[in-house]
């Protein structure tokens, strides 16, 4: 393997995508300096953080009387310096590699987090239909399946009803018969693309002050009544080849319909309604106004808590982020109340 890796980088040798320097043959996307500085959050390791105060600070102008649950924010990194390359070469240069590698690293971090434990449902913000052509793929969705491939813990059978409960190998069965099978530890949470939809394309946010990001945003995404043609047809084709294949599906063309089991919901409103925790994905965090549009929508179809999880955040007020995000890439709350 490192012969192969050697070849390859004798050929098209890679760079650092924060200082651009040549990498070495264990080096992956950065360079040990570069990787020894990674301006890294930890956000998941507090449930009030900065960023769920301004995400929940945006929830509370628009929530009315009704009350609702804290919703916790987390991001990987702080979107500043050099290190504002790594979301931008997979939004803007197609670097799926980083963005899975990145991905999968967020989603160890949640699953380390005991307030984020319970998360079962993970929804990645959608790209309208016409982006999606143009682009190729939409970079929330791949940190969305990224994070789910890391094994979580208690988690709800949401669409995870084919598989029963691991029994304990390690107690008494003549003292201890009473105690309940132990928890999994090779759950995993479910990434869904077909319960949320972007309903109109809107413009990029990149050049919008705070105001206009909102409006821009608003009534965009939605929950769709039903399935589409196609993923019932995958749907039946996944029920029908189960049997015989492998218990977990991670091709491309059936993304959206993984971990399906034997009765799963015929619809994304019930999907919606039997999550208990769920987790909204995006590249970067701004705003918030994006994300707030996405919970706005799922809110009417769901009593579950909704949290939200990114890439990088951009730091300060909302009205300091403008001009942090305005420029293209160069290169290829007030607590609402108290968690548990």
């Amino acid at each position: 393997m490192d012969s192969v890796r050697a070849m390859g980088d004798l050929l098209m040798p890679r760079a650092c995508l924060v200082c651009g320097c040549r990498l070495g043959l264990r080096e992956r996307h950065l360079c040990l300096a570069c990787a020894a500085d990674v301006p890294y959050t930890r956000y998941w390791l507090q449930p009030h953080n900065p960023m769920a105060d301004r995400f929940n600070a945006v929830l509370e102008r628009h929530r009315g009387t009704e009350p609702m649950d804290y919703a916790y924010a987390t991001a990987l990194m702080h979107y500043k310096g050099g290190y504002r390359a790594i979301p931008r070469a997979l939004k803007y240069h197609a670097d799926l590699a980083a963005g899975r590698h990145y991905g999968a690293l967020l989603g160890r971090r949640l699953a380390s987090a005991p307030h984020l434990a319970d998360i079962d449902l993970v929804i990645p913000v959608p790209l309208h239909w016409t982006r999606l052509h143009s682009r190729g793929y939409n970079q929330s969705a791949i940190l969305a399946h990224a994070l789910v491939s890391v094994p979580w813990t208690d988690l709800s059978p949401v669409c995870r009803t084919d598989l029963p409960p691991a029994p304990r190998t390690d107690l008494s069965p003549v003292f201890r018969t009473d105690l309940p099978p132990a928890p999994r530890t090779d759950l995993f949470p479910v990434c869904r693309t077909d319960l949320l939809v972007r309903s109109r394309r809107t413009k990029t946010q990149t050049r919008l002050t705070v105001e206009q990001k909102a409006q821009n945003v608003a009534s965009a995404f939605h929950v769709p009544e039903r399935f589409s043609l196609w993923a019932r047809l995958v749907s039946r084709l996944v029920r029908l080849v189960r049997p015989f294949g492998p218990k977990r599906f991670q091709g491309v063309s059936i993304d959206a319909l993984q971990n399906v089991s034997m009765d799963a919901p015929d619809s994304p409103a019930k999907v919606l309604a039997s999550a208990r925790h769920i987790l909204l994905v995006d590249d970067t965090f701004t705003t918030g106004a994006t994300l707030y549009a996405c919970y706005a929508a799922l809110r009417p179809y769901t009593t579950a808590r909704i949290s939200i999880a990114t890439l990088a955040a951009v730091e300060g007020t909302p009205s300091e982020t403008v001009a942090t995000t305005s420029a293209p890439p160069a290169r290829p709350v007030s607590v609402l109340s108290s968690g548990p």
